[in-house]
């Protein structure tokens, strides 16, 4: 089944079902490709989503978002996923809304940069979280 390169209808109008107007954080869990499409062999997958982040980061910004932190998983520590399951990198970004994080997408710079992030991303998992607010069937 190929990856989705945006999120579905159905699953934005669950995003902005939740709090209004409230910061929240994208949780993204990522897996890479070991080369980028299109490479002909020379440029990894991580090499190919460097190339979109650095921009997705400005474009983050210019809402109000910022990105709190990302790091490569070095370990597994509890469970025992096959290896097409083990996620290789976490980032956690804050956006300042669900709706600002809608507008995002249709923000033009995306369509110029997605080639890089969907080049070099063998899964990508993203999971909106808000602080205190109580859990809910996804």
């Amino acid at each position: 089944m190929p990856m989705a390169q945006m999120p579905s209808a159905e699953q934005l109008k669950h995003l902005l079902e939740g709090p209004v107007g409230q910061p929240f954080v994208m949780v993204n869990l990522i897996r890479f490709k070991p080369v980028a499409d299109g490479s002909d062999g020379k440029v990894s997958g991580a090499e190919s989503y460097q190339r979109y982040g650095g921009p997705m980061q400005k474009i983050i910004g210019s809402i109000g978002g910022r990105l709190l932190w990302s790091g490569f998983v070095d370990s597994v520590v509890i469970g025992e996923p096959d290896d097409d399951e083990i996620v290789q990198m976490v980032a956690l970004v804050e956006y300042p809304s669900r709706e600002a994080f809608v507008t995002m997408l249709q923000d033009p710079r995306l369509a110029e940069i997605g080639g890089f992030r969907m080049a070099g991303l063998d899964g990508q998992w993203l999971f909106a979280s808000t602080q205190g607010y109580p859990p809910r069937t996804v």
